[in-house]
């Protein structure tokens, strides 16, 4: 995927679209890691960009499950799934990581692909302090909308913590991840270039 999401044929592609490209951007941050660099937690939060994109995927699969109108998890239980989302676990690798983040959107893609009207309500769950008490119901659209959202802020989490790493930025990985050819403006990244 390049830089830029490419024209939209409607609105259903575009929310999709920049999801993806969302995404994509998130597991760019990732680009050149070690298994060690990716667990790492280089700053004052317990943030690592292993951890922010299992917690992405982890998020995003739930909100398809509210989606859905399955049934919640005790709270308990649900908090500790939510606190463990954050850490990449003993044993478990980047590849583990991107491949549950790729059953994730392919699921999301198939269940909004299922979904004839965007507009279709989405109830609000009940009960949960972080949801407001006094909407019924979000939209599918919505739903998207807060999945972009979501998304684009981890992003942002992990591109701050791969810099802290390593010293790379986020066009240069992409450049790198994209294999864009190098300029007198712009040096894809390179293993040792940044530290």
């Amino acid at each position: 995927m390049a830089g830029n999401v490419p024209p939209v044929a409607d609105e259903r592609e575009g929310l999709l679209a920049y999801l993806e490209q969302q995404r994509h951007v998130l597991r760019i941050a990732a680009h050149g890691l070690t298994e060690e660099q990716a667990r790492a937690v280089p700053t004052r939060s317990s943030l690592s960009v292993g951890g922010l994109i299992k917690h992405t995927a982890f998020t995003e699969d739930g909100w398809i499950d509210i989606l859905l109108q399955k049934p919640s998890k005790p709270m308990d239980e649900a908090m500790k799934e939510y606190e463990a989302g954050y850490v990449m676990a003993d044993g478990e690798t980047l590849e583990d990581v991107f491949a549950r983040y790729d059953e994730v959107a392919r699921r999301t893609a198939d269940v909004i692909a299922g979904i004839a009207d965007l507009g279709q309500p989405v109830p609000v769950p009940k009960g949960v302090p972080w949801y407001p008490q006094d909407v019924d119901a979000w939209s599918v659209r919505w739903v998207l909308l807060h999945l972009i959202e979501e998304t684009a802020r981890h992003a942002g989490h992990a591109d701050i913590i791969r810099e802290h790493i390593d010293g790379a930025t986020a066009i240069p990985l992409m450049a790198a991840a994209e294999g864009w050819p190098e300029t007198p403006w712009l040096k894809p990244w390179s293993p040792g270039q940044s530290d």
